[in-house]
């Protein structure tokens, strides 16, 4: 009776592939259909370039024509998507069959071809939905992983031409919880913020990055006699080490780092096999000083990592005054030395 459940569970799992797979196959054919028509269209309008508003009149017409037989997917701005689509694509053949149109849709809104190339790679590695997509778009990810790397290193690890060898390659700074729906101006506890991010666990680790899986909450440590309770512990396979989370909703201080870095001593200690990396202790803190954190840390340390926390979505100048702040800062240590 157990070998025919088993059967039934094996049919069920191949047929749902399956209506996967078809799904993807045919939007992946209407994703092609959509290029050729936007090269057609781009061939087409360049022997009327002298023309200035011949663009203009080419959408018009073709929706007047197209519109009334196929509906509104060929509306007069889903006409120019499917130009600006060439456009922003040009090869037909580096069209990947994992990427949605939504999800083309997206990319195209992106200024960079290494920002598409990002996000191109991200998705197909994680598995993305449309949804996910635009929220690391909105939520700037790529540029918050600029701020602590280089380029060539984001886009790297992205492609998966090289494995993390830092927790700052993957942990960003700072971490964007707007999924949590707490107010910014409203006064609250560590725990409420620990609590909320349990409730919304899947969307957390999301934020974390790649690779992170949850071990334990308040999980408890015996040292001598002494307790201590350690906030959130996560691991990660890539970094192959565990990963420890400290939740200070205050200004960062030194003494909350000290307090962190005994308990990686004691995963380290106590916790590691022998074959793992040292253990990551990220601060999650409301605000934080970065010089505290140099100079109470050892010079080239990189187990523990300060992480200031947004519960809104920052705007792209936002970040752009920060990066500008990073490069200023790398300028001046290059004129010094």
């Amino acid at each position: 009776m157990l070998s025919d459940q088993t059967l039934v569970s094996d049919i069920k799992a191949i047929i749902a592939q399956s209506k996967d797979n078809a799904v993807r196959a045919v939007d992946h054919q209407r994703t092609l259909m959509y290029w050729h028509i936007g090269k057609r269209i781009f061939e087409h309008e360049q022997e009327g370039k002298d023309r200035a508003d011949y663009g203009k009149y080419l959408t018009q017409y073709l929706a007047k024509a197209l519109e009334p037989d196929f509906g509104s997917g060929f509306s007069r701005r889903q006409i120019e998507l499917f130009r600006q689509f060439y456009r922003v694509f040009p090869i037909a053949n580096a069209l990947r069959s994992q990427l949605s149109w939504t999800q083309y849709r997206l990319l195209m809104r992106l200024d960079l071809d290494e920002q598409r190339e990002f996000y191109m790679a991200e998705t197909i590695k994680n598995n993305w939905t449309s949804r996910q997509l635009e929220r690391q778009v909105f939520t700037n990810l790529y540029e918050r992983l600029l701020l602590s790397n280089d380029k060539e290193s984001v886009l790297a690890v992205a492609r998966r031409e090289k494995m993390p060898s830092d927790a700052k390659e993957i942990i960003k700074d700072p971490m964007v919880l707007e999924f949590l729906g707490l107010k910014r101006e409203s006064a609250y506890y560590e725990k409420d913020l620990e609590g909320a991010i349990i409730g919304h666990l899947q969307e957390f680790l999301l934020e974390l990055g790649n690779g992170f899986s949850f071990v334990a909450r308040q999980k408890r440590i015996h040292i001598e006699g002494d307790e201590f309770f350690v906030d959130l512990v996560f691991y990660n396979r890539l970094l192959q080490s565990f990963v420890i989370i400290e939740i200070k909703t205050h200004k960062l201080t030194h003494q909350d780092i000290g307090q962190l870095q005994m308990y990686v001593n004691y995963y380290d200690r106590i916790e590691k096999l022998p074959h793992e990396h040292p253990t990551i202790g990220i601060l999650l803190c409301a605000s934080k000083n970065d010089a505290v954190v140099k100079f109470t840390l050892p010079e080239g340390q990189k187990q523990i990592v300060a992480s200031q926390y947004e519960l809104y979505l920052p705007t792209e100048q936002q970040l752009l005054d920060e990066m500008n702040k990073e490069l200023d800062s790398f300028v001046g240590k290059s004129d010094a030395d």
